[in-house]
């Protein structure tokens, strides 16, 4: 696998936002989807993301381990597996032949679109848009489930569950740090799995697992520039730029 300079510029920078993002402003890893995705490509970028996933969901656990809601995350475990096995028989079945266009490249673009509208009605709907029902469980859990294993999306719709449930902040941090710890560390066997039933176009390579090797003290430098810059920077302005660029890279996933 090679990259080009500029590839493995947008890599590095991907990699410190997934760093930032688990530092406190957790809106904008939506950012590194497409990023990830326009560096390689859709298959393979889901793999390359998520062991730099899990290393962030490590920071977020060891900061805010003791603030977790367990009985939220007991309540969302099962669907989100109901989700997960759903992911992997999409990501089985999807038509691809390597050399070709990757099609997860416009489904990732779609799919980071849908949670950006998501993210804008979450303002106007507020508790309304996921209620904290049975109902809203399950489809949350499930949504979130498939979005993460076919494209680590699911950030939007657990940020809008988790708001929703008003938990103190800290409890919101370490709720969704052990969250997201688990369910990615989840993914692991099942996206090995995917690569021993497709070979030929597998989600992680050793070469992409070379590339999250390098790339760790970039994540690193985001969670401190993170924690360090989040009290300094209008959260608001930060978060429409990061909103704006990612429907930006997410079109042009979709059309080129």
């Amino acid at each position: 696998m090679h990259l080009e300079p500029a590839q493995i510029v947008v890599a590095a920078a991907a990699a410190m936002l997934i760093g930032f993002s688990k530092a406190g402003l957790p809106g904008s890893g939506i950012l590194v989807v497409p990023m990830m995705a326009s560096v390689f490509g859709g298959h393979l970028s889901i793999g390359a993301t998520l062991p730099m996933l899990i290393l962030a969901d490590i920071f977020a656990v060891v900061m805010y381990r003791s603030d977790a809601d367990w009985p939220k995350i007991r309540s969302l475990i099962p669907w989100v597996f109901v989700g997960l096995a759903l992911g992997v028989g999409f990501l089985l079945f999807l038509p691809h032949k390597p050399g070709t266009r990757d099609p997860l490249n416009a489904i990732i673009g779609a799919t980071v679109i849908l949670m950006l509208l998501i993210h804008l009605l979450r303002g106007k709907l507020g508790d309304k848009l996921v209620p904290h029902s049975p109902v809203g469980t399950a489809f949350t859990g499930t949504m979130a489930g498939f979005t993460t294993m076919a494209s680590n999306a699911a950030g939007p719709i657990m940020s809008i569950y988790m708001t929703a449930a008003k938990l103190p902040k800290n409890k919101l941090m370490g709720t969704s740090a052990w969250y997201f710890f688990l369910i990615n560390s989840a993914k692991v066997p099942l996206m090995l799995y995917v690569n021993s039933a497709k070979p030929s176009d597998p989600l992680i390579t050793a070469e992409s697992f070379q590339m999250n090797l390098m790339l760790v003290p970039m994540i690193i430098i985001g969670a401190l520039l993170g924690k360090f810059l989040l009290p300094k920077i209008s959260e608001a302005a930060f978060s429409t730029t990061i909103l704006a660029l990612a429907g930006i890279a997410a079109l042009k996933l979709i059309i080129s």
